[in-house]
């Protein structure tokens, strides 16, 4: 009896143990395929998020459940295909239900759950506010309308003003776009994120959504065709850039252009090496961030 007790006891445990470690929400495994040399992001401590929808690992998203915010999203580029789709905003049900299934869900019309409220952002947040839903992982790096669809959930934005999501930060991705989808050669990964502000953090609806100071972005592509143009000879295999999302910051991280047209200004892009990146994100989270994997290294 106490044989056949201590057998039912360890296969209880073992198989608790593989069910924690395959959920889709709580750990990085399910969705290696999307960060290079599988291997997230390391130094920021949030909630692992393996973005699944129609039954496929999407992206990968390290969630903060206190700001209701993704602090990084992580997904393998493609060159994209078709126009931004025409789809409904998502959210994680397994933040809101440990046991539920893994697949992203489209809010409901109506009442929505309480439990999906208190455990991440909803539309509701950003409606009638300033700020405009901004993409951590953007459609337009993704070939299948499925690929693209997937972005939009809430799990996968931020609080982000329209005067750089419409304008130097939608360059930023429209670039980035052009300069992978012509010299990379191979797989390219990147890593979107945001940076906090150090105090007086705006949020949405009374402490429901924290608003970033700044959104950054670092691309990794090992393999890419050598005959680049001048312009782009610090491109590869790493690129990095910090975009603000607030008028009023100062400059130490990010200058503004007086040249800039009025609804962009103050809004602008800086891009930097991924060394420089990992620099201002050490300084602002108090903590070694490395984005990628030996900084992107092609060697074994």
């Amino acid at each position: 009896m106490a044989h056949h007790f201590a057998l039912a006891v360890f296969i209880l445990a073992f198989t608790g143990f593989w069910s924690m470690c395959a959920a889709d929400v709580g750990d990085f495994a399910p969705c290696l395929e999307s960060l290079y040399r599988s291997w997230p992001p390391k130094g920021l401590v949030g909630t692992p998020i393996c973005q699944r929808y129609q039954n496929q690992y999407r992206f990968a998203t390290l969630y903060s459940r206190p700001r209701r915010t993704p602090w990084f999203s992580a997904y393998l580029y493609a060159t994209p295909e078709g126009k931004r789709p025409h789809t409904f905003w998502k959210y994680e049900p397994q933040l809101a239900y440990p046991g539920a299934d893994g697949n992203m869900l489209s809010f409901p019309l109506g009442h929505l759950d309480q439990n999906v409220v208190e455990s991440q952002g909803v539309e509701l947040d950003y409606i009638n506010s300033t700020y405009s839903r901004g993409h951590m992982n953007p459609s337009l790096h993704h070939k299948s309308h499925e690929d693209r669809a997937s972005t939009f959930t809430l799990t996968n934005v931020v609080p982000q003003m329209a005067g750089s999501n419409d304008g130097p930060w939608k360059a930023l991705e429209q670039n980035v776009n052009k300069t992978l989808g012509t010299y990379c050669l191979g797989d390219a990964y990147i890593v979107t994120g945001i940076i906090p502000y150090q105090s007086d953090e705006p949020w949405l609806r009374n402490h429901r959504v924290a608003v970033p100071e700044y959104i950054w972005s670092a691309y990794c592509c090992p393999n890419y065709n050598n005959s680049l143009p001048k312009v782009l000879k610090d491109a590869f295999p790493t690129y990095a850039a910090i975009g603000r999302n607030d008028c009023n910051s100062t400059e130490e991280i990010v200058p503004v252009s007086q040249q800039a047209k009025k609804q962009f200004r103050g809004y602008d892009v800086r891009t930097m090496a991924l060394e420089t990146l990992e620099m201002y994100l050490k300084d602002r989270f108090k903590t070694v961030v490395s984005v990628f994997y030996e900084q992107c290294s092609q060697s074994n």
